[in-house]
C-alpha cells in the first residue's frame, strides 16, 4: 500500500477526511494549470494569440498560427521572475520575497512562401515548419507563515493518524507516514486504552511556523506544422513533449509561545517536521487548429489539446526533529530499507479548448480576445501494482481520481490583448488575463488575474526585440493540516485556523530573434 503521506505538507483544502493524499491533488492542479509563457511579444498582449498568429509561442497554444508566416524566424527568451508572497495566519503578517532568472523560450520556424507565378499556381500559400520550446508552467515560490495557536497543535493530526493505524507507530515499514514519525518524535504517548494523545500543552499557546519553498517547470518542447490555404484557411498541429520537474520542501515547525505557563509534564520544547517532494517526468500531448479569415480586418479561431500522458517519478522524503525533556530526537521513515520513497505512475492532465476572434487594422495594430475553457475534474491518476502501490492499486487509484472530481470543476478563462504600431518600427502592447477558480469549495481562493503590457522593436535587417511585461495577483486560503477528529482523544477540539497568502508574480521577459 503506498504511504499515507499527507496532513502537513499540503492543505486539505476544506475537504474533510479524504483517503487521497492532499499533496497529489495539489500536484495534479500545478500540472494542469498552465499558461504560456512563451516569446516576449505574446506576453505582452495577454498571450491572446489564439487567431492572431506569427509568433512561436502559437505552437503551444494554436498552431494554425504558424500560418502567419512569410519567412523563417529564430527566437530566444531570457526572463526574470519577481515573486511577492504576503501571508496572514493567525493575527500575523509575514512577506517573502525571491526572484529567478528563467529561459522561456527558443524556437525556430522554417517558412516555405511561394512568391510571383509560383505564388499564384500554389493553393497553399505558405506552410511552416517549427520546432523549439515554450515554459507552460512556473513552479518557482517562497511563503512562510506564523502565529501562536491556543486551540489545537499539528500534533493532533498526528494523533488521529496514529490511532487510525495504530499498529504502524513502532512498524519498521509504515503505512502511513504521520502516526509513526509523531510517535517515533515522542510528541504522542499512550493511555490506559492503547489510544494515542498529543503531549502538546494546546491551552497555554503553541507557536506554529510554515516555510515552503518550490522550484521547477513545466517546459514543452513543440514540433509543429502550419499552413495557409488560400489565404483564408490556415491549420496547425503541435506535437507536445512537456517535461517536468518539481521539487517542494516545507518545513512546519511548533514550539512553546513564550507565556505558555499550561501544565507540561512531558517537558514538550518543539519540534520540526520537514518534508521534501521530487517529482520528475515527461508526458505527451497533440494540439490542433483552425483560423478563419471572414475579412480583411477579421479572424476567428480555434484550437483543441488533448489531454497530457505523463510519466512520472516521485520520490518523498519525510524527517522530524524534536525535543522532549530536554532530549533531541531525529526519525525519519524507513520504510524497510530507505528513508526516501519512490514511486513511478502515470497522470493525465484535463483537455482545453479555446475559441478566438481579432479585428485587425492593418498598418495600425489589432485587438484579440480568448475564451478558453479547461475541464479541471477530467484530470486523472494512473497507479501500477506494485512501486510503492501494492496489490490493492486500484482501490488508491479510483480514491484518488473520486477526489480530484469531488474537488475541481471544469472553468472558463479569458484573454484580452493589444496592438499598437507607433512607429514603422516600434509596436505597443497591452493585454489581461482572468483565470477562473478551479476548486468545487467555497472560500479557498484560485482566481487570477494577469496585467500585461510590452514593446516591440521591428529592424529592416530582419533583427528584432520585444519586451514583455505580465504582473500576476491571486490568493490562496487555505488550513496548514488537516485533523481527523474521529480519531482525536485529546481536548480540546476546535477547527484547525485557515491562513491566507496573496500572491504577486511578475515576469520581465526579453525575446531576441532574427527572420531569415
Amino acid at each position: 500500500m503506498r504511504f499515507n503521506k499527507s496532513l502537513i505538507l499540503f492543505p486539505a483544502l476544506g475537504l474533510g477526511n479524504i483517503i487521497a493524499q492532499a499533496q497529489d491533488l495539489n500536484l495534479a492542479y500545478n500540472m494542469s494549470n498552465l499558461t504560456v509563457q512563451g516569446t516576449a511579444r505574446s506576453m505582452g498582449f495577454g498571450n491572446a494569440l489564439g487567431s492572431i498568429g506569427g509568433d512561436f509561442s502559437s505552437a503551444s497554444v494554436n498552431p494554425a498560427g504558424l500560418g502567419v508566416y512569410r519567412s523563417s524566424e529564430l527566437t530566444l527568451t531570457p526572463t526574470l521572475r519577481l515573486n511577492s508572497a504576503s501571508s496572514s495566519y493567525l493575527g500575523e503578517t509575514t512577506i517573502d520575497n525571491n526572484a529567478r532568472f528563467n529561459f522561456n523560450n527558443f524556437g525556430m520556424v522554417f517558412t516555405d512562401a511561394p512568391k510571383g507565378k509560383r505564388y499564384d499556381r500554389r493553393s497553399w500559400k505558405a506552410v511552416s515548419f517549427a520546432f523549439g520550446m515554450n515554459r507552460v508552467a512556473d513552479f518557482n515560490r517562497n511563503y512562510a507563515y506564523g502565529g501562536d495557536n491556543y486551540k489545537n497543535s499539528a500534533t493532533l493530526a498526528f494523533e488521529a493518524d496514529a490511532n487510525q493505524y495504530p499498529g504502524d507507530a513502532s512498524s519498521t515499514s509504515p503505512l502511513s507516514v504521520p502516526g509513526y514519525i509523531g510517535y517515533q518524535a515522542y510528541l504522542l504517548n499512550a493511555n490506559t486504552n492503547g489510544d494515542f494523545y498529543s503531549i502538546a500543552p494546546v491551552s497555554g499557546g503553541i507557536r506554529q511556523d510554515k516555510f515552503v519553498k518550490e522550484r521547477g517547470r513545466i517546459n514543452e518542447y513543440a514540433i509543429s506544422l502550419g499552413g495557409n490555404y488560400q489565404e483564408q484557411l490556415m491549420i496547425g498541429a503541435t506535437l507536445g513533449i512537456p517535461s517536468v520537474k518539481y521539487d517542494i520542501t516545507s518545513t512546519f515547525s511548533e514550539s512553546l509561545s513564550i507565556n505558555n505557563a499550561a501544565s507540561n509534564p512531558y517537558r514538550f520544547n518543539y519540534f520540526n517536521y520537514t518534508q521534501n517532494l521530487k517529482v520528475t517526468g515527461t508526458g505527451v500531448n497533440l494540439k490542433l487548429g483552425a483560423i478563419y479569415k471572414v475579412n480583411d480586418n477579421v479572424r476567428i479561431g480555434g484550437a483543441f489539446h488533448t489531454p497530457t500522458v505523463y510519466a512520472l517519478n516521485e520520490t518523498y522524503t519525510p524527517s522530524i526533529n524534536s525535543n522532549v525533556g530536554n532530549t533531541t530526537t531525529v526519525a525519519t521513515v524507513d520504510n524497510g530499507v530507505l528513508a526516501s520513497n519512490r514511486f513511478d505512475y502515470s497522470f493525465v492532465s484535463p483537455w482545453r479548448g479555446i475559441l478566438s476572434g481579432s479585428y485587425i487594422l492593418k498598418g495600425k495594430g489589432f485587438l484579440t480576445l480568448d475564451y478558453e475553457y479547461i475541464g479541471y475534474n477530467s484530470m486523472s491518476f494512473i497507479y501500477p501494482v506494485g512501486d510503492g502501490f501494492g496489490n490493492n492499486y486500484e482501490q488508491q487509484e479510483q480514491a484518488m481520481n473520486r477526489s480530484i472530481k469531488n474537488t475541481y470543476k471544469g472553468t472558463s478563462n479569458v484573454r484580452i490583448g493589444a496592438e499598437a504600431l507607433l512607429t514603422k518600427y516600434f509596436m505597443l502592447r497591452a493585454g489581461f488575463g482572468y483565470y477562473s477558480n478551479p476548486y468545487k469549495a467555497e472560500g479557498v481562493g484560485g482566481e487570477r488575474m494577469d496585467f500585461s503590457g510590452g514593446l516591440g522593436f521591428r529592424g529592416t535587417n530582419g533583427f528584432f526585440a520585444d519586451l514583455g511585461f505580465v504582473h500576476s495577483a491571486y490568493q490562496v486560503q487555505a488550513a496548514p493540516y488537516s485533523i481527523d477528529y474521529n480519531y482525536v482523544v485529546s481536548s480540546p477540539i476546535s477547527a484547525v485556523p485557515m491562513y491566507t497568502t496573496d500572491y504577486s508574480i511578475n515576469n520581465i521577459a526579453l525575446t531576441v530573434g532574427v527572420k531569415f
